[in-house]
């Protein structure tokens, strides 16, 4: 199976260098995408997750409840190797671009799994998750429900055409509650809603700017499209 971890040719220019970034936020988000452009742009390797791996994803969205525990966990050892294999990886390419932060695993569990389930989880993932490395920027984009909804039709990937409204919904509210919380890493919450950082060289630009001058806490970066 695919580890996930791409590599890019481009040299990195030397005043971006933010060592090991994440990018993370609710499905139809655009994570993926920016990723990719972000470790283009960095000359860095690219970490990606691999949903369409996950023989249980689509079964999930057709009955949740009777396959959240195997997505779930599935999800979790292929992240955590993925994980495994950047740790043990070139320690003089420093920068690395990946569209998953593991703790955000543990999200979606506390919002699939029935208790049982959660206590089997929380075992497996206590044991699997110790010492992986630590991100030194986190990219949190945000987006409405009605947003990405719109942006999940228009990619029509086949394991997403049976999410629901109410879900998407589901996923929103439980990220605004985890990234409230979130301390581990610097972070950068982004205001994704109107912008386009893949097609916009502009927004793509304002972004980069705004991201070299996260060091440490909390930061928000609210941006207008291109053009306004």
């Amino acid at each position: 199976m695919n580890s996930g971890i791409l590599k890019d040719t481009v040299t990195p220019a030397p005043s971006c260098s933010p060592g090991y970034v994440v990018v993370e936020g609710p499905v139809g988000v655009g994570k993926t995408s920016l990723a990719q452009k972000l470790s283009h742009a960095f000359g860095s390797d690219l970490l990606l997750e691999r949903p369409e791996e996950n023989p249980f994803l689509e079964r999930f969205y057709q009955a949740r409840k009777q396959f959240a525990l195997p997505t779930q966990l599935f999800f979790l050892f292929q992240r955590v190797r993925q994980l495994q294999d950047l740790r043990q990886g070139d320690m003089f390419r420093p920068v690395r671009v990946a569209d998953f932060l593991l703790e955000k695993d543990s999200l979606f569990a506390r919002l699939n799994l029935d208790d049982d389930e959660l206590r089997l989880y929380d075992q497996v993932y206590a044991q699997m998750s110790l010492d992986l490395p630590v991100p030194d920027l986190v990219i949190y984009l945000q987006a409405p429900a009605e947003v990405l909804m719109e942006r999940v039709r228009r990619r029509r990937a086949s394991h997403e055409r049976l999410i629901e409204r109410a879900y998407v919904e589901s996923i929103v509210d439980g990220y605004t509650r985890f990234f409230h919380h979130y301390t581990a890493a610097p972070l950068l919450v982004v205001n994704a809603a109107e912008v386009n950082f893949v097609d916009s060289e502009a927004d793509f630009k304002s972004l980069l700017e705004h991201l070299r001058g996260v060091r440490n806490g909390r930061h928000f970066f609210n941006p207008l499209p291109a053009g306004l």
